[in-house]
């Protein structure tokens, strides 16, 4: 964590949240927290283990760790 007045630690999930929001939440209607709450899962599974970076070489992050290891 960096200290107070310098957001630089903030970032990456500004990020995340802002992907999160332009892929899944604007782009559905949510009858029920459930819906939204299980959407929300579904995503940071695929985001953490299945969608592929060009960053990586095309591989996924699970891959890419796979690979590594």
């Amino acid at each position: 964590m960096s200290r107070v007045g310098r957001c630089m630690d903030n970032g990456p999930m500004e990020s995340f949240w802002r992907t999160l929001k332009c892929e899944k939440y604007y782009l559905h209607t949510y009858r029920t927290f459930e819906e939204l709450q299980k959407d929300i899962d579904d995503y940071i599974h695929f985001y953490n283990y299945e969608r592929l970076q060009a960053k990586l070489n095309g591989l996924s992050p699970k891959e890419f760790r796979t690979k590594a290891a």
